[in-house]
């Protein structure tokens, strides 16, 4: 979504044009929601700064830090307290799957075992 977003925010028109040609379609709404991309930070054990790198976590789920990352990158906040994009909240509410990201990992090794056994590359 924050590709499109961006295309139809663009100060480019050819750019413009794109998204308006275009559209979004979240899938799944009426099951189980649909896919969305996480990220993640942590601190190392061996961190040499280990209390400044906490505060910077602290900082990036702050409001403050929320508003930059959601406004300058047209993402879905992880906290309630800061406010979509304009463009983004164009986009209305959708259901998001509610599958626990810890079991990717978990699943990593079938996963890969049935990859290759279909020879997906």
């Amino acid at each position: 979504h924050y590709y499109w977003a961006r295309l139809a925010t663009s100060k480019t028109p050819e750019e413009q044009e794109i998204a308006k040609q275009t559209g979004l379609f979240f899938p799944n709404q009426t099951g189980r929601g649909t896919h969305i991309n996480i990220s993640g930070a942590g601190v190392v054990k061996s961190a040499p700064n280990q209390s400044n790198a906490v505060k910077f976590l602290e900082y990036l789920v702050s409001p403050e830090a929320q508003k930059i990352i959601v406004q300058g990158n047209n993402e879905y906040p992880v906290i309630s307290e800061a406010s979509l994009s304009p463009v983004v909240t164009k986009l209305g509410q959708f259901k998001s799957d509610s599958v626990n990201v810890s079991t990717y990992g978990e699943n990593n090794p079938e996963a890969v075992e049935l990859m290759d056994r279909v020879g997906w590359k």
